[in-house]
């Protein structure tokens, strides 16, 4: 086109032009540039113009306009305003082009408004504002949420409101900002005509207020049904009435009254206790448990509450309290019997269980049967709060904390699954799968495992993993602060999961370094402790068990050479003769020849957890169904609790000394 004059350059978009201004020239002096478009070739087009210090972003099409609003405020009133644009766009006034782009602009803002281009709505930088809570919404719920949703938000909205009293506060505000306004000479009477309105609105709110307390206090007592676990007594209903009006009659405010009221229901006997009763409706079936004198059957309702608290370790959900409450946990003699065909459990169940095992299996699915993982599984290996465990020494392991509360998941996450999923608990031992994140994969060297995400990771029995004798959890507990521990994890074997007993050792045993003597080995050093005449009997029947999980060490990573270099030596020999050789072995023995001994103390820890009391001389019986039983189904779980749930130490009260 046309010839420039020699102070402008002339060029033809997209291009970058590059200017190298010298230091001495630049040095405390602002650049200054106008950009236009050429009146003939650009007279329909558009372009915007970035003038930067070093090189710019690479960004292709239209960049967002950024435009930076300051307001300033003048004795509490709205003065001069302050506009700075940056990246405009240019185009001629009266170009095709310019309503183009103003009509595109129009379009988005019918959807978007004006003020979601503002970060700040309300003022958090001034002394006094009258608005204290913003709503602007409206477009939202117009284009995107369904009759639902739109409910869901306008109920979220009236809490929010009720929990903040927005209206007291906005009446408050106002009173304030006026009073201000009026000592300062301000513009008092644009502001006044909001008097009426706020103040109407608080009113109408506290009358809100006073009309919501009789349904709150009915909505305790509901909740109080529930923490009773039981249906409010006549009363108990007033006598939580009776106290909430007296506390009213004290000048208490509702709130408070409300709280005291809470309180003494949270401190009341039928809250900390589980109180059950002689239920006269439910008459036992005569058999040699139930026809002892004093005997009974518990009610519904507290059958109900017998199984919320061993499956979830809480109370009943709604679904089973709507079933206790229609008396359909304790019926019986019925043709209803319906046996879960998955395990084909159905030897010795009685007609009339059906609804309660069908509850027990409902409940067992369920995400809250993760705490019967913690309360049961994770309190019997041990392990309970492990993530806490304060024991390891800092400078040997010093990743070992930030791993804690991973290994305690894998626990966790394991017998969840096989609570939830019908699992074998012989998967214990033989579990070729375990639960995994990045940072444990990397910690037991298990490849093609990334993320925090936690993955169900299947084959790890490749990589010396699988079951909980290879747990971090498991091996950590069982270890000392600075090593391993084979008398510690030996003894846990023994008697946690096969349920043997030992005398306790003599008081004048000697305690084992921490730090393994020059030119011994670990086990050395414990078969040299173990020798003592007096202590070696003991020794010989716990010391093998615990040598063959060596190549783990206090922190359970796999290794093969001990803190001294030493090669590890997992082959070990039992008080019987019978030989094992490290891992693998001790798996094979621990479910062949101990097999009956393991499932037995499952069994015994289950039911005594389920009861909440020890196991007795009278549930032998008992616990031999359940290892019948067991072993008909595979050893899957929900069998052991089918047959825990229907019995009747589960379903009766036993007989008081004063009944019989």
């Amino acid at each position: 086109g046309p010839s420039v004059d020699a102070d402008s350059l002339c060029s033809q978009a997209p291009s970058v032009i590059t200017v190298r201004i010298p230091a001495h020239l630049a040095g405390g002096r602002t650049l200054v540039t106008t950009a236009k478009l050429d009146n003939e070739t650009g007279a329909e087009g558009t372009a915007q113009v970035e003038l930067v210090s070093g090189a710019p972003p690479s960004k292709s099409g239209i960049q967002p306009i950024d435009v930076d609003v300051k307001f300033v405020l003048q004795h509490g009133t709205i003065g001069q305003r302050a506009v700075t644009f940056s990246r405009p766009i240019l185009v001629d006034e009266e170009s095709h082009a310019r309503r183009r782009i103003e009509s595109s602009f129009e379009a988005f803002r019918s959807v978007f408004p004006a003020a979601l281009c503002y970060t700040q709505i309300v003022p958090v930088d001034e002394y006094l504002t009258i608005k204290l809570f913003y709503r602007e919404d409206d477009h939202l719920v117009r284009l995107m949420l369904d009759e639902q949703e739109k409910a869901e938000l306008e109920r979220l909205w009236d809490e929010f409101q009720f929990v903040s009293q927005s209206a007291f506060m906005q009446l408050t505000a106002l009173e304030m900002f006026l009073e201000t306004q009026a000592n300062s000479g301000g513009e008092y009477e644009a502001f006044e005509p909001l008097v009426a309105p706020t103040t109407q609105q608080a009113g109408a709110f506290k009358e809100a207020l006073i009309e919501s307390e009789p349904r709150q206090l009915d909505a305790l007592l509901d909740f109080a049904s529930r923490a009773y676990r039981r249906p409010l007594t006549e009363r108990e209903t007033q006598s939580l009435r009776s106290l909430y009006r007296k506390l009213r009659d004290q000048e208490q405010p509702h709130d408070d009254a409300f709280r005291l009221t809470l309180a003494r229901l949270f401190s009341s006997p039928e809250f900390l206790y589980r109180l059950e009763e002689r239920n006269p409706m439910v008459q036992p079936e005569p058999d040699e448990w139930t026809t002892r004198p004093g005997a009974h059957s518990v009610s519904d309702v507290e059958l109900a509450t017998r199984l919320s608290y061993f499956l979830w370790s809480s109370l009943p959900d709604k679904q089973l309290r709507t079933v206790a409450k229609a008396g359909g946990l304790t019926r019986r003699g019925g043709q209803d019997h319906d046996p879960d065909a998955s395990t084909g459990n159905s030897d010795g169940i009685r007609d009339g269980d059906a609804e309660l095992l069908r509850q027990s299996r409902r409940m067992l699915k369920d995400p809250r049967v993760r705490r019967l993982a913690i309360e049961f599984a994770c309190q019997w290996l041990h392990i309970r709060d492990f993530d806490q465990l304060q024991e390891k020494s800092k400078t040997q392991f010093p990743g070992f904390a930030a791993l804690q509360e991973d290994m305690y998941e894998e626990s966790i996450r394991f017998f969840t699954d096989m609570f939830c999923n019908g699992g074998s608990i012989l998967d214990m031992f033989q579990a070729d799968h375990t639960f995994l994140n990045e940072r444990l994969a990397a910690h037991y060297g298990i490849p093609e495992i990334t993320g925090s995400e936690w993955q169900r990771a299947t084959g790890v029995q490749e990589y010396s993993r699988g079951g909980i004798l290879t747990q971090a959890s498991i091996l950590a507990r069982q270890s000392g602060a600075s090593r391993t521990n084979p008398i510690l994890r030996g003894n846990f074997l023994f008697e946690t999961i096969l349920g043997q007993r030992m005398p306790r050792p003599p008081k004048d045993v000697p305690e084992l370094p921490d730090d393994i003597p020059q030119g011994l080995t670990e086990r050395a050093l414990i078969e040299q402790h173990s020798s003592v005449e007096a202590c070696a009997k003991c020794h010989a029947r716990i010391d093998p068990y615990g040598f063959a999980l060596e190549n783990f060490d206090a922190i359970g990573r796999f290794r093969e050479k001990d803190s001294n270099g030493h090669s590890i030596i997992t082959s070990t020999t039992l008080t019987d003769g019978t030989k094992i050789e490290g891992l693998k072995g001790l798996q094979n023995h621990l479910l062949t020849t101990r097999r009956d001994e393991f499932v037995r103390q499952f069994c015994r820890k289950l039911l005594g957890y389920s009861l909440g009391r020890s196991v007795q001389l009278s549930d032998e019986p008992l616990l031999d169904t359940m290892l019948q039983r067991l072993e008909k189904n595979e050893y899957r779980f929900p069998v052991a609790v089918d047959t825990i749930v229907t019995s009747d130490q589960f379903r009766m009260i036993r007989a008081k000394p004063s009944d019989l």
